[in-house]
């Protein structure tokens, strides 16, 4: 199958949607493989404009900031892929996309490494106080003393949320010499020689440096609060690289100031600024020894064009085979190419007899299936087939009459 027939639609006329300054990476991705029609974007956009942006758009790719609501799926009458150029998924509404058939897919490992780097830098400014002899400095005054500071050797990290981001961080740190202890809800085998607590409690009360790398769920926002920062250990070090609802910080800048938190490191925050430039606010803002950085903990060059590679990928797979892999809402699934076939996507509510449906109707009007694959979740059920070329036409408007459908799509 040559290249330019991959596709039974012209690739003119596939519209992409790139937003939040995306990596060049992504549309290079898409412009050299012959979609013309790639317009990028560089900050967010809010709902309305979104819905307006939407219409026509095939693929969408966005970061963390833009919100993907139901509305604005509801104005997405062409969108089959969402691409999110970042860890998180939380800023789609995914139970809607579900139930439009829309497969959404993010980058979850691509800027570990980046994110890891991160904490580990700022563990050592940090517990070597280097940001007030920093700002000291500037201020034309000489701050030299060794009191207060001291080397990573030897300290406890605690780690609340062993994942990727978590687990890659233990392994750099026990590079370090550092002792490393991790709590997370899931049980998780330990890398080298880290050790799982039972609590958070036990946690936070062994360790120098906590670090926090949890998910935004409704059981992790404040998640560090009131009640469990009184055990922390006396003058110890609490990083948050993870999101920005899961710390109290009103709690936490009291805590600072009273001394019971030694200082604090915080890259997210429950309310962030819409693009650069604008203002921005903290209860942590002129606090001795914290460092607040614009949510860059993923920021790197490597890391954008490893996100850029990886969800660009994805979304390519998915347009040009059907493939799933990755997504969050359409069931995972890969059925290899057969040649002199016509392949079709169907996808469907998740009830029963659809399958059986499909190939009656197909028997029945003779269109013989040369290969076919269902994968189900719970609220949706995706089918790839490949049929005879000549009856392929024929094939398509049989399965969208099918009961329960949600998408039908002719791929080549």
């Amino acid at each position: 199958m040559s290249d330019k027939n991959k596709t039974s639609y012209p690739k003119e006329k596939i519209n992409i949607l790139f937003l939040e300054n995306i990596s060049d990476v992504a549309v290079k991705y898409f412009t050299s493989a012959g979609y013309s029609n790639v317009k990028k974007i560089g900050g967010a956009l809010s709902e309305e404009q979104l819905m307006k942006e939407i219409k026509d758009v095939h693929l969408l790719g966005i970061r963390s900031k833009t919100q993907v609501t139901a509305k604005v799926l509801a104005a997405a009458e062409k969108l089959q892929a969402i691409g999110c150029f970042c860890i998180g998924v939380n800023q789609v509404d995914l139970k809607t996309a579900t139930k439009n058939g829309i497969a959404v897919f993010n980058a979850p490992y691509s800027n570990t490494r980046s994110v890891a780097e991160l904490v580990i830098g700022a563990s050592i400014m940090l517990i070597r106080k280097i940001i007030d002899k920093n700002n000291a400095a500037h201020k034309g005054i000489w701050l030299k003393e060794a009191k207060g500071s001291f080397e990573l050797r030897g300290k406890t990290l605690g780690i609340i949320g062993y994942g990727n981001i978590g687990s890659q961080l233990s392994v750099l740190a026990e590079s370090l010499g550092m002792k490393v202890i991790f709590y997370d809800a899931e049980t998780k085998l330990p890398l080298g020689n880290a050790v799982a607590k039972k609590t958070l409690k036990e946690l936070v009360a062994q360790a120098d440096i906590i670090s926090l790398h949890v998910p935004e769920l409704p059981s992790t926002k404040n998640l560090i609060n009131k009640a469990n920062l009184k055990f922390f250990k006396q003058g110890s070090i609490l990083i948050n690289y993870a999101r920005g609802e899961v710390v109290d910080l009103d709690t936490l800048a009291k805590c600072i100031t009273d001394g019971q938190i030694g200082g604090a490191a915080i890259d997210v925050f429950p309310i962030e600024p819409e693009k650069n430039g604008d203002q921005f606010s903290s209860p942590l803002q002129g606090l001795n020894n914290v460092l607040l950085t614009p949510h860059i903990g993923g920021s790197t060059e490597e890391a954008q064009q490893n996100i850029g590679d990886d969800v660009s990928n994805k979304l390519f797979n998915y347009l040009e085979k059907g493939e799933s892999y990755g997504s969050h809402t359409i069931p995972v699934l890969n059925l290899p190419p057969q040649e002199g076939t016509h392949r079709i996507l169907h996808i469907h509510n998740n009830v029963p007899g659809v399958l059986s449906e499909i190939n009656t109707q197909l028997s029945k009007h003779k269109i013989n299936i040369l290969g076919q694959y269902l994968k189900t979740n719970d609220s949706i059920g995706y089918v790839v087939l490949d049929v005879n070329k000549n009856l392929s036409k024929n094939a398509a408007e049989l399965l969208r009459k099918v009961k329960a459908t949600i998408k039908v799509r002719m791929l080549y």
